[in-house]
């Protein structure tokens, strides 16, 4: 019985969370809109609501996210062609200088300039409400014919100046922030991270060769060498440790810059700087062999 008790006490625990945090099915929106489905977006807590009109393949849909300051924006928009940013047609809304919102379409051709420019689907009542902090974006998207599986993508930011967002900020919540929307099924499932594979690979080469082969080498010259001198396997023993060590580390720091060179929107100017002295430090003690 006491065992029984404890079972459900721990279920309790672990369902708690989930029930505590907020959801798309309690928030009511604004002017009571309501529409067919809604679910909670996997980052930046948003959420997106929609009612989908087979028979003239319209979506009307409502978004809300928090900006990122009082005078940030909101976006969301659907890339027909691939998973990320480049590409998207997206509604963007904020403030105007006057303090009333707009919303107004983007066509994200490229990371840098993003300016206002009509979009492939046709949309009207484009309207925004600021309510309690949060930002709800409304708009009907006439899609095109059979389009049910869609590659969305939102982004919130803190700052707009002329009409047009600054730069959103690059945390993990940022760049995670799309996914796959099915809107006859309602179902939302994150976009796999291509490159994740080849980050793992960086990950382990490096850390074997410059974390775990290169410091046994030199600990084999410096204290093998003192309890046997007159023994040369330590040299050979150190030696091969450090040439293999550093043919994994090299092979580490190239997929390091392979990954670099298909990060077009974030540089980690810090871990790059460090692999590069890294590197150098390692290729001068290899001559030294």
């Amino acid at each position: 019985m006491a065992s029984s008790q404890n079972f459900i006490f721990i279920l309790s625990l672990l369902f708690l969370p989930s029930l505590s945090m907020p959801s798309c099915n309690t928030f009511s929106l604004s002017s009571n809109r309501l529409f067919d489905f809604c679910r909670d977006l996997p980052s930046l807590s948003s959420s997106l609501h929609w009612t989908y009109n087979a028979a003239n393949s319209t979506l009307s849909i409502a978004f809300t996210a928090t900006p990122a300051s009082p005078n940030g924006w909101i976006s969301w928009g659907i890339n027909p062609t691939s998973t990320g940013m480049r590409g998207t047609q997206a509604l963007l809304a904020f403030h105007r200088p006057d303090g009333s919102l707009t919303v107004e379409t983007f066509n994200i051709a490229a990371y840098y300039p993003v300016l206002p420019l009509p979009i492939m689907f046709e949309t009207w009542g484009l309207e925004a409400e600021y309510v309690g902090g949060e930002m709800q974006m409304f708009a009907t998207v006439k899609l095109l014919q059979g389009m049910t599986e869609l590659n969305q993508v939102w982004q919130v930011g803190t700052s707009v100046t002329s009409g047009v967002p600054d730069k959103h900020e690059f945390g993990p919540q940022n760049l995670n922030s799309m996914a796959k929307l099915d809107v006859v099924t309602a179902l939302v499932s994150a976009n796999a991270d291509s490159t994740l594979s080849e980050k793992n690979i960086h990950g382990v080469l490096n850390a074997v060769s410059w974390g775990i082969l290169l410091p046994i080498g030199a600990m084999i010259a410096r204290f093998l060498k003192a309890f046997r001198p007159k023994d040369t396997s330590w040299f050979h023993l150190h030696v091969s440790c450090q040439l293999i060590g550093y043919a994994v580390g090299v092979t580490g720091w190239a997929t390091g810059l392979s990954l670099g060179s298909k990060s077009k929107r974030v540089e980690y100017t810090t871990h790059r700087n460090l692999g590069i002295t890294l590197f150098s430090l390692a290729t001068l003690c290899l001559d030294c062999l």
